[in-house]
């Protein structure tokens, strides 16, 4: 980065140095160039602290002669450069807010190519800025991306919409629903075996929520023979079931999609929409980094 033009030498007023920062911002040492900023803007703000002081002078005065008026403005730049940068100053709170902002800009431009895919499915990019998105989440959503793109096009609910709520339920696969054996029963959406249910059953302690209350209680699930046979099964519910019909009506909306789920009584945890909403957020932040 070329810092030429930030350095303490310079008038406080001159243009250049703070246009240094934008267009030598992730070309060198961005701590340093933050810093030599925050003094820039220090300057800025003591001249016209000064110069606001000159002119409270001149006014009752005690500082007359137009001459000098010129001299003196120069002269105030000069104090304002030499007064910013101390320690305890204004110019540490700056480049702490510069920091700041400028970290907000840079989430914001790792969302940028994939914005358009989230906002055409309803995704909340402040949600997503927020939701975690660590190696475990970016290995589930790998591994399931290729079922869940099939049966994405055989239901129409978006493969993001479904990893997600896999992600969710199964804590992002440390918490999948196992066999009495150990095995994988391959539940990846925590659908519950009816009666009217002929398959195969794992049977698990899990948590219900009653009147509000977190309750730990024992129940059969739906077990499959892979992955793939989940996510059909899990379409085949919402899409074929009177009691979802609402939902697939928001398969254009993460929060709409969610909180559909949450209304027709999908689970009983009282959050279940906000923590889905994130979780396919995170999703689809994870989707357009591996694509």
């Amino acid at each position: 980065m070329n810092t030429r033009a930030l350095t303490p030498s310079g008038l406080a007023a001159d243009p250049t140095a703070l246009n240094a920062l934008r267009y030598g911002s992730g070309k060198g040492d961005d701590k340093a160039a933050l810093k030599e900023a925050a003094k820039q803007f220090e300057s800025l703000f003591m001249r016209e602290l000064i110069k606001s002081m000159r002119e409270a002078t001149q006014k009752s005065g005690l500082m007359d002669g137009e001459g000098s008026n010129l001299g003196m403005d120069l002269l105030d730049q000069q104090f304002s450069v030499q007064l910013s940068g101390l320690p305890g100053g204004l110019s540490e709170a700056i480049e702490r807010q510069l920091g700041r902002q400028m970290s907000n800009t840079d989430a914001t431009r790792g969302l940028s190519k994939g914005g358009a895919e989230a906002l055409s499915a309803g995704g909340d990019t402040s949600t997503v800025g927020r939701a975690s998105a660590g190696p475990r989440q970016s290995g589930f959503v790998e591994q399931h991306s290729e079922a869940a793109a099939t049966v994405a096009r055989e239901s129409g609910i978006p493969a993001s919409f479904m990893i997600g709520q896999a992600g969710h339920e199964t804590g992002w696969g440390r918490s999948e629903i196992r066999n009495a054996d150990g095995s994988p029963s391959h539940n990846l959406f925590g659908i519950k075996a009816t009666d009217s249910w002929k398959g195969k059953v794992a049977e698990i302690t899990t948590t219900e929520y009653v009147n509000g209350e977190p309750r730990k209680v024992t129940a059969k699930f739906r077990a499959y023979d892979s992955y793939a046979d989940s996510f059909r099964d899990y379409a085949r519910l919402i899409g074929n079931s009177p009691r979802y019909e609402g939902v697939m009506d928001q398969l254009h909306s993460v929060q709409g999609f969610a909180s559909g789920l949450q209304k027709a009584g999908y689970a009983t945890d009282p959050q279940y929409a906000a923590k889905l909403s994130r979780a396919i957020n995170t999703t689809l932040t994870l989707q357009r980094a591996q694509g």
